[in-house]
């Protein structure tokens, strides 16, 4: 038997907050993620956009906060590249503008830097493997990550390189290798 006390047709307004509430307790979420989630539920856009709007101004929906803070996370944590951030923030629908200013703070050297360590990193998981395989195998890795070819295949380089010269004979302050 149906609640008595229960409202048969309930605010488009009240589920909407509750729904884009309940949504960001779990995390931040953009706009576009939100008005998916109330699409979904079957909120009315008028009433989705009032909610956000509200949303928005209370500073718990900020586009340009969540792409930034999710360019900052991503290339730490996961090492990725510009391009792949990219991607992910206009998957979850992060306007274009928006977009582009997050990934202006990340630098061409930072975003080398992590390339590097990247690749340092998975060095000594190569050392078996054939120097064609191994160096197919970074590139990959760092292409795997959003890093154009060009950067890729200079980082992989740069690390094999530098890898070779520490390892190299060090000798013992003698010239000749013969003794």
């Amino acid at each position: 038997m149906p609640d008595p006390d229960a409202d048969p047709d309930p605010d488009p307004e009240a589920v909407a907050r509750s729904v884009a509430l309940r949504r960001l307790t779990v995390g931040p979420q953009t706009r576009a993620q939100l008005t998916q989630a109330l699409r979904r539920r079957g909120v009315p856009d008028d009433a989705s956009a009032a909610v956000l709007d509200r949303l928005a101004e209370v500073g718990l929906v900020d586009d340009a906060a969540f792409a930034g803070a999710w360019v900052e996370t991503r290339h730490a944590g996961r090492g990725l590249a510009r391009r792949a951030l990219a991607h992910e923030l206009r998957h979850r629908g992060v306007p274009d503008d928006l977009v582009d200013d997050a990934l202006d703070r990340l630098s061409p050297d930072e975003e080398r830097a992590t390339a590097l360590a990247l690749v340092q990193a998975r060095l000594p998981a190569t050392r078996r493997l054939a120097p064609l395989t191994r160096r197919r195998r970074l590139i990959g890795l760092l292409a795997r990550k959003g890093y154009p070819a060009g950067l890729a295949a200079s980082v992989v380089r740069e690390a094999l390189a530098a890898e070779e010269a520490d390892v190299g004979w060090s000798g013992s302050g003698d010239d000749d290798p013969e003794v």
